[in-house]
């Protein structure tokens, strides 16, 4: 299931144990739709193995500045509080899920 990450709750977010997806995306990017139900999807297979949060760049401009998010759609994978990968633009659903299964490796 995915989190709605804003600025007000990126913190407590980016505390939890488990490996983090954060898709950085906006209402009115075309590749952000395509890409939105790949994630949610995802976020459903891997509930309870990693924490997926969607972020509008509208709304949470401290994280999107903090995370330096220039274009969208921006997806991080962050283990252990740091950036360990990350893509920028939409992708294949098999891309996307390697990514989180490289994510727990």
């Amino acid at each position: 299931m995915e989190v709605i990450v804003t600025d007000s709750n990126a913190k407590e977010f980016l505390a939890t144990e488990l490996p983090i997806v954060i898709d950085f995306s906006a209402t009115w990017c075309g590749p952000c739709r395509q890409l939105a139900p790949i994630i949610d999807e995802l976020a459903k297979e891997y509930d309870g193995r990693i924490a997926v949060g969607k972020c509008d760049i509208e709304e949470a401009v401290e994280l999107t500045d903090e995370y330096n998010i220039r274009n969208v759609p921006t997806v991080l994978f962050i283990k252990n509080g740091q950036v360990v990968n990350k893509f920028v633009g939409s992708k294949s659903k098999g891309d996307v899920q390697k990514l989180f299964e490289a994510l727990l490796a």
